[in-house]
């Protein structure tokens, strides 16, 4: 992809790791790799954190009385679920890890445009989580990750305020990292990356990016809104002081339903960079794929409504956010249709990132068909608030979102580390996390299609089965999600030296050593190719 006058010969075995070994070196780096690393570190305790919440979750359901926990205990159980792993783990997971990583060597940059300010967004994301926890260790909140109105602002008795504020201060966290991205993006792209040769990867930042500087700002003012009305009786949202609650609906998921975009679009940027390089492939569709990560991007802020049919919102207003919802659907269609064009007659490799990002595929397309049955008006007023929206959710998020993460994991590890993690350990998590989420989230779909409401404790007899089955495949799933942990730290120490590019991939940061040098590059690099320029040869000699 690029011409470099130097451009795999470093003489020296300094790199970003260690260069300089005490903490302070790394509590005080402006290195975004190092920043990065202290990210993947964060949001794993917080994954594993968020993890527990849902074991006992699955727990509690595995009998139909509610036999291990309270009622009133099980809604923190799962609150204190969703608030982790959606503001401190699904949010941030891909812009923070791999973005922060990747994207500046990507466009051929020593490091991002702020560099302070991208140290500030990781201490802010921190300090967000140790609201979370601190509410945790106090007794947790009850109101559901949503902090729905009248009950989060007036009702609860739980530590409400303290978990907004952690969800708040995180917030800010996300803008800084976007508006780092995009400035990062438009001013120190390499000579000759034109927008036309960037990586999708970078793309799929680039959009991402715009809906955190542009949605999250709307979600923190709402959560101070519900909090001067919590704490001062101001009534924003309480109809007795001429407030109204479904104004908080509204707010709240002009932000939320974008987030889910927040979630989603980096890990269809990973997916981009792995299917192409194990299909030795140009991708397929190059402009389209580009497009519609803007596309989703932009149409994202228009559906929020399909949140609200049962909200008591107009017909009309519903038909037409019914509609838009169905738009919406169609550039994530366009991806999956040119990664499927892209396999097609190339010379797949089955390696572990490849297994994740076809698992990706799979699943994301079930989460997305879902999704656009849950948008039509008439099946949502049956399935609203069932196990059929839980499934639909985890099979886009979890499904889709996790399995690219963990696919991008395995993908630059190497590159990341300088070492090699041990592949057919990693093909078998690869295996039980697809067998175990399956398992787990299927079976809700026809829970929710059978009328089993979420959020309940407690569960007639009839659904005993099911609920066996989603129970024994969270065990599945959990063994996946701790073995990449184990054979990670295992390499770490034992595992074998990376080259430069293991994977023949192409791309800037491939033209750098592993692990990198804390500048990147010796010299700035000049891209002379266009992306993914895999050669005709290569590829007929693959086959």
């Amino acid at each position: 992809m690029s011409a470099l006058t130097e451009p795999r010969h470093y003489t020296s075995e300094l790199n970003y790791l260690n260069n300089g070994w005490t903490l302070k070196s790394w509590l005080l780096t402006k290195d975004h790799k190092r920043i990065a690393m202290l990210y993947l570190i964060s949001i794993t305790v917080f994954f594993a954190l968020g993890g527990l919440f849902a074991a006992a979750v699955r727990l509690e359901l595995l009998t139909p009385p509610g036999d291990l926990m309270d009622a009133e205990t099980y809604n923190k159980m799962f609150t204190m679920h969703g608030v982790i792993m959606i503001f401190f783990f699904l949010i941030p997971s891909v812009p923070a890890t791999l973005g922060n990583f990747l994207v500046p060597m990507m466009v051929g940059a020593k490091d991002l445009a702020f560099p302070r300010v991208n140290l500030l967004s990781w201490y802010l994301y921190v300090l967000g989580g140790i609201f979370a926890i601190y509410a945790a260790v106090q007794g947790g909140v009850d109101t559901g990750w949503t902090f729905y109105t009248p009950y989060s602002s007036t009702y609860s008795n739980t530590a409400v305020i303290v978990t907004a504020m952690g969800a708040f201060v995180a917030g800010f966290s996300s803008i800084l990292t976007g508006l780092n991205f995009i400035v990062t993006v438009h001013k120190m792209r390499a000579p000759g990356l034109t927008w036309g040769r960037l990586p999708l990867f970078v793309w799929a930042h680039y959009a991402t990016s715009l809906i955190q500087l542009l949605g999250t700002p709307v979600v923190a003012i709402t959560l101070v809104l519900m909090m001067l009305e919590r704490g001062l009786r101001i009534g924003f949202f309480d109809p007795a002081l001429g407030g109204d609650p479904v104004l908080f609906q509204h707010l709240f998921w002009f932000y939320s339903h974008p987030a889910v975009y927040i979630m989603i679009l980096p890990g269809m940027g990973v997916i981009s960079e792995i299917v192409t390089c194990f299909s030795r492939k140009h991708v397929f569709g190059y402009p389209f794929i580009a497009g519609s990560s803007l596309a989703i991007a932009i149409l994202g802020f228009f559906v929020w409504g399909h949140h609200m049919f049962v909200a008591g919102q107009s017909t009309y207003a519903s038909m037409v956010f019914s509609l838009i919802t169905f738009f919406v659907a169609a550039p994530s269609a366009v991806k999956v249709f040119n990664w499927t064009a892209t396999m097609y007659k190339g010379s797949v490799s089955y390696a572990t990132p490849m297994l994740y990002a076809m698992g990706f595929i799979g699943l994301f397309t079930i989460g997305g068909v879902t999704g656009v049955m849950l948008a039509t008006t008439a099946l949502d007023l049956h399935l609203h608030d069932t196990y059929f929206v839980v499934a639909h959710f985890h099979y886009v998020m979890v499904g889709g979102m996790v399995m690219a993460f963990m696919g991008g994991l395995h993908f630059w590890w190497p590159k990341m580390t300088g070492r090699m993690y041990h592949e057919i350990w990693a093909r078998i998590s690869a295996g039980l996390v697809f067998i175990g989420f399956n398992l787990t989230f299927f079976p809700q779909f026809i829970l929710g299609y059978m009328g089993m409401p979420r959020r309940y404790h407690a569960y007639p007899e009839e659904f005993v089965v099911l609920n066996v089955m989603s129970t024994a495949g969270s065990s599945v799933l959990g063994v996946g999600y701790l073995l990449p942990a184990i054979y990670f730290i295992y390499s770490l120490y034992r595992g074998e030296q990376a080259p430069p590019n293991p994977f023949r991939a192409k791309g800037l940061e491939w033209e750098t050593p592993s692990p990198p040098p804390t500048e990147n590059f010796l010299t700035t690099p000049v891209v002379t190719e266009d992306a993914y320029a895999y050669a005709e040869k290569e590829v007929k000699a693959l086959v």
